[in-house]
């Protein structure tokens, strides 16, 4: 595996916070909160909140949405399908960045990055439109040189590198490979002038060679946090992974 360029400058984290809608949503009613769990994580170190409204609206829900940012004080990352259902929200609303992600009715989570080249015509006026309201753009793409270049052409300044099959291979030759695709992938980003984040999957076993990329500005992370809460609690596992991610782009080991 190749030991990436380490830089100390500070690694953002955006904490997902569906997963604490979901487990509100196997029961109904209004607990536990997404919007208590979403302050909670700034109080620990986060340094944006990531919410996904999706067309079924399995767990993060239009009213979730509102309250997130009437209330909250940092940045919020709108994860969103290119629909003209979606783009009314985000426009209605204007979070500080908006995710454009694929998104399928019968998928357990997002699997895989958007095909922005064979999606290119339609996402052009998503992107423009997204960017003339003022929020900055994001894709959620694969490692690939030829998805990047395809997301500069369509003006995104913002990719965001799928991490979900480094993380499902377990530690040896496959999960190496994946590694270097995403740092190979990571240069790429930088040198056309996009801003280079990652997420999907990442948990303590895997973020610190991730967050060791120089060239990777931030990390989303939301299931992982939510699940190990229930052991140690939202904060301690935020702060940990706050840690972990510190210290790898500090270089030191563990």
């Amino acid at each position: 595996m190749t030991s990436p360029n380490i830089n100390a400058s500070k690694l953002r984290l955006g904490v997902n916070i569906d997963h604490v809608a979901t487990i509100r949503n196997a029961r109904g009613g209004d607990y536990p909160d997404p919007l208590r769990a979403a302050k909670m994580a700034a109080d620990a170190g986060a340094d944006g909140i990531t919410a996904h409204l999706r067309e079924d609206r399995r767990h993060i829900t239009d009213t979730d949405i509102l309250r997130l940012c009437d209330e909250i004080d940092l940045p919020l990352n709108l994860e969103m399908a290119a629909t003209e259902e979606m783009l009314a929200i985000a426009l209605r609303h204007k979070p500080h960045a908006a995710c454009l992600v694929p998104e399928k009715r019968e998928e357990r989570t997002t699997e895989g990055g958007l095909d922005v080249v064979g999606a290119f015509d339609k996402l052009k006026p998503y992107i423009a439109r997204l960017s003339d309201a003022g929020t900055r753009v994001s894709l959620f793409i694969e490692p690939d040189p030829t998805a990047l270049d395809a997301a500069k052409a369509l003006g995104a300044p913002v990719v965001e590198l799928h991490t979900g099959a480094y993380c499902d291979f377990g530690p040896g030759a496959q999960r190496d490979a994946e590694f270097e695709r995403i740092v190979t992938a990571a240069a790429h980003a930088e040198q056309l002038g996009l801003e280079c984040h990652a997420g999907h999957g990442l948990t303590y076993d895997t973020v610190k060679p991730i967050a060791a990329i120089s060239t990777i500005k931030e990390l989303n992370i939301g299931h992982f946090l939510v699940g190990e809460a229930i052991f140690v609690g939202f904060d301690a596992t935020i702060r940990e992974m706050r840690r972990l991610m510190d210290e790898a782009r500090q270089g030191v080991r563990a």
